[in-house]
């Protein structure tokens, strides 16, 4: 991060916000071309004519880079690190909690955003499940790592779109006007059950 002052590249850092709107710029079309998993820092930086280190500099994250080129919340990439941090004990009310704190807070839902959105062909959605696949599913099915894995994972997703559903597109009651207490409760032994029951 020694770039950040040096005298040989003044200009470089001075120009913030054209430089991160290349940044942004540049990784819509690689994500779009390549998809989540095909696309490196380093390929972005080097399109938008930047160090991968300003990337990082403006972005912090590959996962960040992405909820901010396909407009989802910069909240959610940590708040699903935080899921994984304790590993498979009590990991289903740290999804389900983490799901509600992060929708309520936001005043935005992933499903309701991504009917918005400008690419009419589909694009954002299947960015947006191989972002699922890989940094939820993925990590899921790697924590289990038993036969059926993936299928337990699957299961959780279910649970978890479900829930976002029924408490924020159709308001369903009770859902809707539950506690996040309460919901974390109940639902997190239904997602803790997918992942670790018989």
């Amino acid at each position: 991060m020694a770039e950040h002052s040096s005298p040989a590249r003044p200009g470089r850092w001075r120009t913030g916000a054209e430089s991160k709107q290349r940044i942004l710029d540049t990784a819509r079309a690689l994500f779009g071309e390549h998809g989540y998993g095909g696309t490196t820092v380093r390929a972005i930086a080097a399109g938008a004519g930047v160090d991968p280190a300003m990337v990082f500099y403006f972005f912090g994250t590959k996962q960040s880079l992405f909820a901010a080129a396909i407009e989802m919340s910069a909240q959610v990439p940590p708040a699903l690190e935080s899921i994984f941090t304790g590993g498979l004990d009590g990991i289903g009310e740290r999804m389900i909690r983490t799901l509600l704190e992060n929708m309520d807070a936001s005043g935005r839902t992933p499903l309701a955003l991504l009917t918005r959105s400008p690419q009419a062909d589909g694009q954002t959605e299947t960015l947006l499940r191989e972002y699922i696949d890989r940094e939820i599913t993925g990590r899921l099915a790697a924590l289990l790592n038993g036969p059926d894995a993936a299928f337990r994972a699957g299961m959780v997703n279910v649970q978890l779109l479900g829930l976002a559903v029924a408490r924020y597109l159709v308001r369903i009651e009770p859902i809707a006007s539950s506690s996040v207490d309460e919901l974390v409760s109940r639902f997190g032994p239904l997602v803790q059950h997918c992942l670790t029951g018989p």
